[in-house]
């Protein structure tokens, strides 16, 4: 097979962090605030606006606390479950490794008994019929990162539910709608869909979480990056741009930036819109190869941005998982070498194949141009 002859202007489809929107600069960047403290009132304003910019472009409701918080999308979601797990039983979803992490949690850290554990394998979701989201808390991924699978809709979650609804949503936020009212405690980090710097994580809360944190005190000890509460009430400070412990100003900056942009090119539509495109296009070309397809195996749940592939070449499949992880890597490298791909190989925890960042940072045109590239590596190493 021909080697193709045009490239993709930017080869970064990695899942995280994920291509810079496109356009940027350093040069962009506000840096007035650098070298400054964080609690001073210039700096401290700008936190405030990265709040309250990520609250009008996703429409979170007002009643709902947004904050920024330490330790990426890992560090906002453990908060939330150490801090306000125990008073009720748990129900748990896992279809992929961050799932897996957050039982790992629960069920060796925290140690809560009364938790029911919901998997399914690669590819596909949970039964979320049997999953009592009246009575129990209930812990689940929006968009599975490691799979390309993720939840269609939330209407398995009832309204009336006496529990509360955590969702780990790094993937999804600023790449797909998400029904509010359904979710309690909500996370994602800036190196996701918007192509920020890594570290940071943001926690919405409902009022239902706001409630649990002033009601309820786990049983076991909590660490200081981890405490939202403060004399028995929710600490607002946070989530009016007091940070735990100090941001990185330059960090901060870029994800303005990330937003601004965001606006600039038409909101939250806008961002849904160019992701699924680049599903789109991804589908087209998987449409006519015949030795890949999506992880996935129903397509209402393929995700727009980790796009997950699996590779089902007879002679591919045959191969026991180390061999197949050798060619994926073979693969990998020789677009790496080519300049045309960086990162692209499956998460190490996953089935052995291809992974694609779809987010609205990545161009449609770049991964129209990088299929026939795929074609080609296939062909050279397979």
């Amino acid at each position: 097979m021909q080697k193709p002859q045009e490239m993709p202007a930017n080869p970064c489809f990695a899942s995280g962090p994920t291509s810079k929107r496109p356009g940027w600069s350093l040069a962009n960047l506000n840096t007035n605030s650098l070298g400054r403290s964080h609690r001073s009132k210039g700096p401290k304003a700008r936190l405030q606006k990265l709040i309250q910019d990520s609250r009008d472009i996703l429409g979170l409701p007002d009643d709902y606390l947004l904050g920024i918080v330490p330790g990426s999308d890992t560090g906002a979601f453990e908060m939330g479950l150490w801090t306000m797990l125990g008073q009720r039983g748990v129900d748990v979803l896992t279809w992929e490794s961050f799932g897996q992490g957050w039982l790992t949690d629960i069920e060796k850290q925290l140690k809560i008994n009364d938790f029911r554990h919901f998997p399914a394998d690669y590819g596909e979701l949970p039964d979320l019929a049997k999953v009592d989201s009246v009575n129990r808390d209930i812990v689940f991924t929006w968009n599975g990162t490691t799979s390309g699978v993720r939840i269609k809709d939330a209407s398995w979650i009832a309204d009336n539910r006496k529990g509360l609804a955590f969702c780990d949503a790094t993937s999804a936020v600023f790449a797909m709608s998400l029904p509010w009212n359904k979710l309690d405690v909500i996370t994602w980090s800036w190196q996701k869909v918007l192509g920020g710097e890594a570290a940071h994580g943001m926690l919405a809360l409902s009022p239902a979480a706001v409630e649990r944190l002033e009601s309820y005190t786990p049983p076991w000890p909590l660490p200081k990056v981890f405490r939202l509460t403060k004399s028995g009430k929710v600490n607002r400070d946070i989530f009016e741009g007091s940070t735990i412990n100090t941001p990185s100003m330059l960090a901060v900056e870029d994800q303005l930036d990330a937003l601004q942009w965001t606006r600039d090119i038409g909101g939250l539509k806008a961002l849904i819109g160019r992701s699924q495109a680049n599903l789109n296009a991804v589908a087209a070309w998987v449409e006519k190869a015949d030795w890949i397809q999506f992880l996935a195996n129903n397509p209402d749940t393929v995700s727009s941005t980790s796009i997950c592939l699996n590779i089902i070449d007879p002679a591919f499949t045959r191969k026991d998982e180390p061999t197949q992880r050798t060619i994926i890597k073979k693969m990998v490298s020789l677009l790496e070498d080519e300049g045309v791909a960086y990162d692209i190989g499956a998460h190490r925890d996953a089935p052995p194949g291809i992974r694609l960042w779809g987010g609205a940072t990545v161009e449609t045109s770049d991964l129209v141009l990088l299929t026939p590239w795929l074609d080609w590596a296939w062909n050279e190493i397979a």
